[in-house]
């Protein structure tokens, strides 16, 4: 009996599923990884927006007249 189906009789129903991160939690791992992925994104775009909010507040503003300080 080669290794292969030796895995799947010990796995049973289970062999071919993905595997979850904890046991007691139905998290794949590629769930996990996809979940990693979209808040890396979604930081970069607040870093990003954050740096153009800065600019906008720093350079942008005070050369139309805005917030101008007595």
């Amino acid at each position: 009996m080669g290794e292969s189906k030796r895995r799947k009789a010990a796995l049973g129903e289970d062999y071919g599923k993905e595997q979850t991160i904890l046991p007691w939690l139905p998290i794949t791992k590629t769930q996990a990884q996809k979940f990693v992925t979209w808040t890396t994104r979604g930081a970069w775009i607040g870093i990003g927006a954050m740096i153009a909010l800065w600019f906008t507040v720093r350079f942008i503003g005070p050369a139309l007249g805005w917030w101008e300080v007595y």
